[in-house]
């Protein structure tokens, strides 16, 4: 089983806030954080310092995509966002990030674990193949 976390956060969101919000959902799916093949989120935040730290904490590669990639998964997300789409041209990060991410690495079909789970400054969902 290949199993990613999908990640989005607001600007200067902390490594803590990121891990406790992923460690609830990894409890919430019954999985452990080593089972993680990698973190993912939108290209927008590829340099967002909290989601790289939290990369480095685990120990782990961060995907990005771009939007144009992640609109790809629109018809298979649970819930679509339009503030996230007014600031991304993404209805979703956290999730369609999981997805592609998952099947990116794994090269089998994904399917949502855990659909978006959120705090007041980020979401994630977790994605699994297999």
């Amino acid at each position: 089983m290949t199993l990613v976390a999908g990640l989005g956060c607001q600007r200067g969101c902390e490594v803590h806030t990121l891990l406790a919000l992923l460690d609830a959902a990894l409890v919430e799916a019954g999985v452990e954080r080593r089972q993680l093949a990698a973190l993912a989120s939108i290209d927008l935040k590829q340099a967002e310092p909290g989601l790289l730290a939290l990369a480095a904490a685990l120990n782990l590669p961060l995907l990005d995509f771009n939007a144009r990639h992640l609109a790809a998964y629109e018809g298979r997300l649970s819930h679509k966002s339009i503030v996230a789409f007014a600031h991304t041209g993404c209805y979703g990060i956290a999730e369609s990030a999981a997805l592609a991410a998952a099947e990116q690495i794994s090269g089998a079909p994904a399917r949502l674990l855990i659909t978006r789970r959120k705090n007041a400054h980020a979401t994630v969902a977790l994605a699994c193949t297999g």
